[in-house]
């Protein structure tokens, strides 16, 4: 019987070689049914393994290898078979320790080797898929408190610590954003965090050259900044409040770390941004009202020496830190943001004899990269509190270098003195000295340069000393038709794609100094190829184009603010041969309205809402405030509005009423107040956002703004006070009632009607109508008297209010007489006027009257309402049916009273 299996057995061989696996596989099949050996069993297993293979049944062929190795543990042929087809059913670790066994037992086959190193790699890849979805699933759990907590426990920032020293960006982003789960809104953790974590680790990851890394770290570390801060104002910090210090130790050792990566040339372009967006956030106090600004006097103590380094660094002189096309700015702005927030002549003096005494150190070396960086310095500080630059463009030497180098035949240090001139020309004073004596020199570093980046900035220098008028048209530096020529210039130098972006920008800087000028306006918004290359550069990485955009639209809008003259002034001023300023005729509101039409259709909305998603210091408050100025020139006109907020303008504007200057905040919550009076409120800001809107438009509520402003956010609140109950509490939270109850005062029709219609919407709320029960209180009486009044829109208002508020508290309806002895004269005059809706108020009021008490129903009946009534209630008209059905009920509640008696024909008088 062994030789007969042994026959089977070399009949399946011979199959398998010629490749006929089905026949080699039948053989094998019928010899393992004779085979009384087990040695030979196994070799038929190990063979039949091989036929699976090849036919692709993977589980049979593992099992027909495994069945080979429990007789002989050593048989390499089998556990190589048994490796392969592991490896094909995915299980992976068991297939490499199959392979590794194998390559042990014979190092020098090939087939191993090769089957050993696909595994490891396949092992590695899944290993890492699981990693990353493991680091993932981080993510998720983290945003609960309770699954944060969890991972916090469980010794989870070890292992996020594992992750960030990865060297995998998915990896590093995942743990980066389940410590934001972490720390958010928790300060126990986040002391604990900074702590284990350390400030190096995470000032190295944010000192990555990828952006996205760098970014997300710069958002872990704000967000560990408001945990301290903010928990440091809150009476329960945390679950282990007991046992924790105050976190300032921790905050300072942050602050430090940060101003310490600055000038580290191991940093990144973008982590150093990152670096001075986190000052700028952190350090000046968020309200001058905070009398403590300890904070930043230590930051200039410890730190503006390191913020001068990079200011100072030119990117062509080799040795500085590297730098991101935003960073000069980015310093400019954190400079500006320090000195404002000193509070005394003696620390503003000591901030600017720091900035002196490292200007002129540089200054006074000899070799040439310390002087262009003393007037980089300079350049920085400029455009940053310019108080301080102005007094270091002074020092001795400073402003002849600059014109000097202007002329120089290195490019390098040309761009830095033409930039430092373009700066030093902010002021008018300045501006004609430098009209004097450095047009000329523009004039020919434009025309001869050879290099273009020269090129446009001598232009941009041009163009803010040919707009040094500003809006005066009878103020012009430059001959007629100067302006214009630089304009086309820029335009041209903007549309050109083949320029740097850092030198089209420096284009529309130039746009942004002369479309003061009326004429430039016209002609930029005619050139749609123009506004498009801005719109696209304002969407673009160089966050440094964002205050230029934003001026230019401010400017082509005409939304910045003119004060008009008294008209007997300006003939004063005419008599006296005093200068007065002339309004160019294109900045008439007609132009103004066909250039934001043209604007419109070039796609202004979504350059403008792509700019206030910017993260950067360079995003300053002022550039918001332009933002929000063009926003609100934009919904100006009634049919604009929806394709404002259609392509997102409306959500853009939530974040500028809370992070721009008072004006700026102004100006955004009156945009919004535009769009929510015209616009379905839950549609144009669904969801959460509707609730936002209410603040903003209750900011403008107040004396410091226009009449204008407190009737757009009246009529506003109104619409939005008649949408649901939850949005009537938001307002009442916000302290709204009160003012509008003043407002409701106002000797000014329309304003008075608003917030007389405002609070009808309000009154549907519980907590407004018991205002109305209050003892002393003149609001009803106000109500009555207005129901009287000669406004319909008023009248309306005030009667649709009584109507609501003597429905829903019948207690209210008594008090009536005692506010005016003229109510009877006030509901009947309602119940006789022309307009249907006046009627249906007062005749509801009366039957609201008379069926909470009866005295009240007496004194209705004993006057000239009892007839009007009989007559309402006869009407036919299908468009009074509500008017007549509560005027019958009038009538039959005075017929249950026994006040009057019926016949056949209707009402036959009284019974008294």
């Amino acid at each position: 019987m062994s030789q007969d299996s042994s026959t089977l057995r070399e009949e399946g061989n011979n199959h398998f070689k010629a490749g006929d696996v089905q026949q080699a596989l039948s053989c094998y099949t019928k010899a393992l049914k004779i085979s009384d050996c087990q040695s030979e069993s196994a070799v038929l297993y190990r063979n039949r393994a091989a036929c699976y293979l090849k036919l692709e049944d993977h589980t049979k062929a593992e099992a027909d290898a495994t069945k080979a190795l429990d007789v002989d543990q050593g048989d390499v042929k089998a556990r190589f078979r048994r490796a392969q087809a592991l490896q094909k059913l995915g299980r992976l670790d068991q297939a490499f320790t199959d392979a590794q066994k194998c390559a042990q037992l014979e190092p020098k086959n090939k087939a191993f080797q090769d089957l050993l190193r696909q595994l490891g790699a396949q092992i590695q890849i899944l290993f890492m898929t699981y990693r990353q979805k493991a680091a993932q699933n981080l993510v998720v759990l983290s945003r609960e408190d309770a699954g944060a907590e969890q991972i916090f426990r469980n010794d989870g920032v070890k292992l996020l610590q594992n992750l960030l020293d990865s060297q995998q960006e998915d990896l590093i982003l995942s743990a980066l954003r389940t410590l934001v789960g972490l720390c958010t809104g928790h300060q126990s953790r986040t002391m604990a965090i900074v702590n284990e974590v350390g400030m190096d680790r995470l000032c190295g990851v944010m000192a990555s050259a990828a952006s996205t890394v760098s970014l997300s770290a710069c958002h872990l570390i704000q967000v560990m900044f408001e945990a301290l801060t903010e928990g440091m104002k809150k009476e329960i910090r945390g679950k282990d409040e007991a046992i924790l210090p105050e976190p300032s130790r921790e905050l300072r050792s942050m602050l430090r770390h940060l101003i310490d990566m600055l000038p580290a040339s191991s940093v990144s372009g973008a982590g150093r941004d990152s670096a001075i967006n986190l000052l700028v956030k952190q350090v000046p106090r968020k309200s001058l009202k905070n009398p403590d600004n300890s904070l930043t006097l230590w930051v200039i103590d410890q730190g503006l020496k390191k913020i001068l380094e990079v200011a100072g660094t030119v990117p062509e002189v080799k040795g500085g830190p590297p730098l991101t096309d935003n960073t000069p700015m980015s310093c400019s702005v954190l400079l500006n943001k320090l000195y404002d927030d000193l509070k005394s002549d003696k620390e503003r003096e000591n901030f600017n004899k720091l900035c002196e005494e490292y200007v002129q150190y540089h200054f006074g070396c000899s070799d040439m990269e310390s002087k262009l960086r003393a007037i980089q310095t300079v350049s920085v500080l400029l455009q940053g509190p310019s108080d301080v630059g102005n007094r270091t463009l002074e020092l001795s030497g400073i402003m002849d270098a600059v014109i000097s180098l202007c002329a120089s035949e290195n490019i390098s240090h040309q761009q830095v003195a033409v930039e430092a001139l373009i700066h030093a020309a902010g002021k008018a004073k300045r501006a004609s000295f430098i009209t004097a004596n450095g047009v000329a020199l523009l004039k020919e570093l434009y025309k001869k340069s050879e290099n273009d980046r020269i090129r446009v900035r001598a232009l941009v220098g041009l163009c803010k000393l040919g707009s040094a008028g500003g809006t005066d048209f009878s103020m012009k530096q430059f001959a007629e038709g100067s302006t214009l020529k630089l304009a086309k210039q820029c335009r041209k130098w903007l549309c050109n794609e083949a320029l740097p972006p850092a030198s089209r920008r420096w284009a529309i800087e130039g746009l942004a100094y002369l479309t003061l000028d009326a004429d430039v306006k016209e002609d930029l918004v005619e050139d749609k190829k123009a506004l498009q290359a801005m719109f696209e550069l304002a969407k673009s990485e160089d966050k440094t184009v964002l205050y230029a955009v934003g001026s230019t639209l401010v400017n082509c809008t005409n939304s910045y603010d003119v004060e008009k003259p008294d008209p007997q002034m300006v003939e004063l001023a005419k008599y006296a041969k005093q200068h007065v300023p002339e309004e160019h005729p294109k900045d008439a509101q007609s132009f103004v309205g066909k250039r934001v039409v043209k604007l419109l259709e070039a796609g202004v909305v979504s350059a403008l809402v792509c700019m206030v998603k910017q993260e950067s210091p360079v995003l300053t408050e002022a550039c918001r405030e332009c933002i929000a100025r063009v926003i609100l020139a934009l919904v100006e006109r009634q049919e604009d509005r929806g394709l404002v907020v259609a392509q997102g303008g409306g959500k853009a504007l939530l974040p500028l009423v809370s992070e721009s200057t008072d004006q700026g905040k102004i100006k955004a919550a009156q945009a919004l107040a535009k769009i929510t009076i015209t616009s379905n409120p839950e549609i144009a800001f669904p969801g959460e956002r509707v609730y936002e809107v209410v603040r903003p438009l209750v900011s403008l509520l107040a004396l410091d703004c226009t009449m204008l402003q407190n009737f757009e956010a009246l009529m506003a609140l109104t619409n939005l006070a008649g949408i649901s109950e939850r949005l009537r509490q938001k307002i009442i939270k916000e302290k709204a009632v009160p003012k509008i109850e003043g407002y409701m005062f106002e000797e000014h029709d329309m304003v008075r009607a608003a917030a007389t219609e405002c609070m009808c919407n309000l009154a549907l709320s519980s907590e407004v109508q018991k205002c109305y029960l209050a003892p002393d209180s003149d609001r009803l009486k106000l109500l009555v008297l207005y129901s009287g009044e000669d406004d319909e829109r008023l009248r309306k208002a005030a009667s649709g209010t009584l109507a609501m508020l003597t429905g829903e508290m019948p207690e209210l309806c008594t008090r009536i007489p005692d506010t005016t002895s003229h109510w009877l004269e006030i509901f009947q005059a309602l119940l006789l006027s022309e307009s249907q809706d006046l009627r249906h108020r007062g005749v509801v009021i009366v039957m609201n009257l008379m069926q909470a008490d009866k005295s009240l129903a007496e004194k209705l009946m004993e006057s000239e309402a009892l007839e009007i009534l009989s007559v309402l209630a006869k009407g036919d008209d299908p468009k009074q049916a509500s008017i007549q059905k509560a005027a019958q009920r009038c009538l039959d509640l005075a017929l249950e009273y026994g006040l009057i008696q019926s016949n056949e024909g209707g009402v036959n008088g009284k019974t008294m």
